[in-house]
């Protein structure tokens, strides 16, 4: 849309309406404050497809009960490096935030620690929850699945979801280094509905119709299936985060799962795995050494850098005025 249909929104503003359109929905306020923060996020670092654009969504799922919003998330130590979280079909961000000081302490301890979030509603940004890990200091790579939209190399039919994978490493002297957070399907399933409702082609290589043909037809895609970022390299890693997110979490194949903005119907029941590792339990200072010198060649090095190294700035973005009316509806 263009600059006339957009509004300029706070930060702040975007986050107490997000907590408060929540809380009217049936989430208690604990939760619906960690959600919030999720929101805000994504919203700030320009990831609209996991921000706003879900709080419809989120709302009506709470009033359906397909997400509960009032349960509170289970925690337990399996093995002395293991921490499970059962979010017992809640959402992720509070199952996350409840099991989060647990691992940290573990990893630092131990030096490293397994994180399992399970049977939790889709996460959304992925990258929100790993930077937490490396803004305590620890390098954190996290894993998740989604309802399946990607077919496998040759195939036709849907098999594994969009299934990120997301990498967060600590800065020295505090904060984040840099960050990945990037889905193993060549696109994400948000970016092909939003082009189909605005009647927009999308590239070739994002997609295949019903048949297993490569198209640049949003609609037909959305009758076929994804395909994997870089064919089989990324199938690879699709299938990686199926068996991190899925299988040992004991939550559900991205198969078993129905479509992530329905209304109603089973819940999610989608798991999460990260790990947490302290990064001189082997090197010592010699990590931020060999850090230092990869960012040094990438910085001297005009238009690059490390991806997710530039902090967003400013208190307030940019958005689409129909749908922070939406929004605003949903809160009051």
């Amino acid at each position: 849309m263009d600059q006339a249909a957009k509004v300029t929104v706070a930060l702040d503003e975007i986050e107490r309406v997000t907590q408060q359109a929540l809380q009217r929905a049936g989430a208690d306020q604990w939760v619906a404050v960690e959600v919030a923060k999720a929101v805000r996020e994504a919203e700030a670092t320009g990831n609209i497809i996991c921000g706003l654009y879900y709080l419809e969504s989120y709302c009506l799922q709470l009033a359906s009960g397909r997400v509960k919003g009032n349960v509170q998330p289970e925690l337990s130590l399996p093995k002395p490096s293991s921490v499970q979280v059962d979010a017992k079909f809640g959402f992720a961000q509070a199952a996350f935030a409840k099991a989060l000081p647990q691992a940290i302490d573990t990893a630092r301890t131990m030096g490293t620690c397994s994180l399992a979030v399970c049977h939790a509603h889709t996460c959304t940004s992925l990258g929100y929850f790993t930077r937490q890990i490396a803004q305590a200091g620890l390098v954190g790579i996290g894993f998740t699945n989604a309802s399946a939209v990607v077919s496998p190399p040759g195939g036709n039919k849907a098999v594994l979801g969009t299934n990120p994978i997301a990498m967060s490493v600590p800065a020295e002297q505090g904060g984040v280094a840099f960050q990945f957070d990037q889905s193993t399907s060549a696109v994400a399933l948000g970016k092909i509905t939003m082009a189909a409702a605005a009647r927009q082609s999308i590239p070739m290589g994002w997609a295949v119709d019903a048949e297993g043909k490569p198209t640049t037809d949003a609609q037909a895609a959305l009758k076929g299936s994804l395909v994997s970022t870089g064919g089989y390299k990324g199938y690879g890693f699709g299938l990686m985060a199926e068996i991190l997110a899925a299988a040992m979490t004991g939550s559900v194949n991205s198969l078993d799962v129905k479509g992530l903005k329905l209304a109603d119907g089973p819940a999610h029941d989608l798991g999460q795995f990260y790990f947490l590792l302290d990064p001189t339990t082997y090197a010592g200072d010699a990590f931020w050494q060999r850090l230092e010198r990869l960012s040094g060649a990438i910085d001297e090095q005009v238009g690059a850098r490390l991806p997710g190294s530039a902090a967003p700035s400013g208190d307030d973005v940019k958005i689409d005025a129909s749908l922070w009316n939406k929004m605003l509806n949903l809160s009051q």
